[in-house]
């Protein structure tokens, strides 16, 4: 890492950071280089590895971003309305993934290969912004649920989290995927974002509410 100020440091990242984020609205993962990264940031591509060694590393702290983003937004939240029916923080909790596109579609992605190809401390870097989500998604069931048993609040978490890795692929489909289900006959139904993780978190709150009955 060259010397310089925290605050250099950290705004050379953000541009990084931001120069992936822009390549990654029109290009694929794996299309996407170090090189093009370099060509959108004011320094060379040997520059870039005093702050990120792969390219995996930089896609690990666009998503670290995203999640502390849809964090706050979960933040804000609970702040605006103390309380929500199940109707309700189904909607809401919809809603803040609705915005989120960029962090549906990174999850979506080889995740196993964004961490096994980053370096421990940005691994842990990302683990924190995670955990965070884990636990305001924690703290938002006991806000709005507090009769609900803490097993069933983790059951929540452990099965509504591996669910987010497969809305991206389920809400945005491409030309050539839609022909193949329509050759292939399969009765896709097509969903936005926010009508899928309203189904789900419906559907979990409801069953949570059997399993106490």
């Amino acid at each position: 890492m060259p010397k310089g100020s925290p605050e250099l440091t950290s705004a050379r990242k953000e541009e990084i950071i931001n120069a992936c984020e822009k390549l990654y609205q029109t290009m694929s993962f794996k299309d996407i280089t170090l090189k093009d990264i370099s060509a959108q940031t004011s320094f060379t591509r040997t520059s870039i590895y005093n702050y990120f060694q792969t390219k995996e590393e930089i896609f690990l702290a666009l998503l670290q971003r995203e999640y502390e983003l849809w964090n706050a937004e979960l933040e804000k939240i609970m702040t605006e309305f103390p309380a929500l029916t199940k109707a309700g923080f189904a909607d809401k909790l919809a809603g803040s993934l609705e915005n989120r596109e960029q962090l549906l579609k990174i999850m979506s992605m080889n995740h196993y290969d964004l961490e096994s190809s980053s370096r421990p401390e940005r691994l842990a870097e990302f683990k924190v912004a995670y955990g965070n989500s884990l636990r305001i998604v924690m703290r938002c069931l006991e806000q709005y649920f507090p009769q609900m048993p803490i097993a069933e609040k983790q059951r929540f978490l452990y099965t509504f989290f591996p669910f987010m890795f497969g809305i991206y692929p389920y809400t945005f489909v491409t030309k050539k995927q839609r022909t193949a289900m329509e050759q292939a006959g399969v009765n896709y139904a097509f969903m936005t974002i926010k009508e899928i993780v309203y189904n789900c978190v419906i559907g979990l709150l409801e069953d949570q509410k059997e399993a106490v009955l």
